[in-house]
């Protein structure tokens, strides 16, 4: 009896996804959500635009700048790969990304990922084998290990005249603080030492379910800003607080980083000083005493670093605006400070303002002056920090110099500690190091025991 010829199993062929992220942290959350459905899928992510069988560009609709850096990433991903799915903030307006690459095989908004990956599934057919396709319950992540983001909502119910973000992304639709938080402890479960928490309005979070309370723990936990900074204080790890505005309720929470909570560092985009510009710029906070709330802040808590963004050269403003910025910068010292030049953004109310535009050289000039004058006050306030000892977390490792942050320190934003002693650390490591020399933005320092 002839034994019947067996044919070699047919090698299964992965389909892989590249990938492109733009724009803020709030994008990259969205960015890692798509990839970890498709991941649970049995796609690959692929390292570069040959390796990939199609592209997901993730944009950024922001302001002009933005826009162009996403249709030249759309332009490249085209080019390198021919197979190219578009979605974020600039999908939003998909007249734009057509009138240059009529070619995209899709167009999604922010937030759309169901439509993303059915497009995927259209254009490149899963072959999903769920004994192979080993998901880790934290997701996938574009983070290193040691830290990640932690979106707690999306849109925002500001309609600041510069900004089309509500128009992009919608209302203020926060998550369920109990969803929040699980999925913070599953990210501590999996090893990250620092959640950075990011929203359009992070003070704002849990208005639109009226704060409805939700059990974790064991313990009935309203969504609120407060009640949730109080429960990711439980998970003893760092916790950064990001795109806070200054509604009278902060004050409690910079309670919880006088008791060690939460880490001493706000993140406020107060965007200007000037009285009149504010009420230019709808911004909601425009009518805060400032000044006092961060003086009240840094009495509770003498080590708070605060960081912000500002804008200059907005419809309007005047040198005396200008001035009077630059007066209270040099007043509010605040520790990590970034500024932008207005750009017209197409569909923003700052457009119809029947304001005198100011000159671009204006705007450069200002911008260089708000600077320097910043870089004055950091220089100033890391200098008092030489001879001091500080708890930092290790980022990367270049030969024998370990590059750290401190908890004044988000990553990829603001300053570093260079241990030049560290090149045995690793990646993720805490270390306790005195610090030794300052710069304008920068620590050195040297390991203690």
């Amino acid at each position: 009896m002839k034994t019947p010829t067996r044919k070699a199993p047919t090698q299964r062929k992965t389909p892989k996804v590249g990938f492109v992220s733009l724009g803020c942290p709030k994008a990259l959350v969205d960015s890692e959500r798509i990839l970890t459905r498709l991941r649970a899928e049995g796609y690959e992510v692929a390292p570069s635009y040959g390796a990939a069988d199609l592209v997901i560009v993730n944009t950024c609709g922001f302001i002009d700048a933005a826009v162009d850096e996403s249709l030249e990433a759309i332009g490249e991903a085209l080019a390198e790969n021919g197979k190219v799915i578009v979605t974020g903030c600039l999908g939003a307006q998909p007249q734009k990304i057509l009138a240059r690459h009529p070619q995209v095989l899709k167009i999604t908004g922010p937030q759309r990922y169901e439509e993303v990956v059915a497009s995927v599934h259209e254009h490149l057919p899963p072959q999903h084998e769920p004994f192979l396709d080993l998901m880790p319950a934290e997701g996938v992540k574009l983070t290193p290990r040691h830290y990640a983001y932690l979106k707690i909502s999306e849109g925002c119910n500001h309609h600041c005249s510069f900004c089309i973000i509500p128009s992009m992304r919608g209302r203020l639709a926060s998550r369920p603080i109990g969803q929040v938080l699980r999925e913070a402890e599953s990210l501590v479960a999996a090893g990250v030492k620092e959640i950075l928490v990011i929203s359009q309005d992070t003070s704002a979070y849990g208005a639109d379910l009226k704060y409805a309370e939700e059990p974790w723990r064991g313990v009935a936990r309203r969504t609120r800003f407060y009640d949730l900074a109080e429960a990711l204080g439980e998970l003893r790890v760092w916790i950064r607080l990001h795109y806070v505005y200054p509604y009278p309720h902060v004050d409690q929470v910079v309670e919880l980083m006088a008791d060690g909570r939460v880490l001493p560092y706000l993140d406020i985009p107060f965007q200007h000083a000037s009285a009149r510009i504010l009420k230019l710029m709808r911004r909601p906070a425009a009518a805060e005493d400032t000044l006092d709330r961060i003086a009240a802040w840094r009495r509770m808590v003498p080590d708070m670093a605060i960081r912000s963004t500002f804008i200059v050269g907005f419809p309007g403003e005047t040198e005396r605006d200008f001035e009077e910025l630059l007066d209270w910068l040099r007043s509010a010292q605040l520790d990590r400070v970034g500024c932008f030049e207005y750009s017209p953004v197409e569909g923003a109310a700052a457009n119809a303002l029947n304001e005198t535009p100011v000159p671009d050289e204006v705007k450069h000039e200002r911008r260089a002056r708000f600077m320097e004058l910043a870089a004055e006050i950091s220089a100033k306030r890391l200098k008092k920090k030489v001879g001091h000892r500080l708890q930092v977390i290790i980022d990367r490792i270049d030969a024998d110099v370990a590059i750290a942050r401190s908890s004044s320190d988000a990553p990829e934003i603001d300053g570093l500690v260079r241990i030049r002693d560290g090149g045995h650390l690793k990646v993720g490591d805490w270390a306790q190091v005195r610090i030794t020399k300052a710069s304008a933005y920068d620590l050195e320092g040297r390991i203690t025991n």
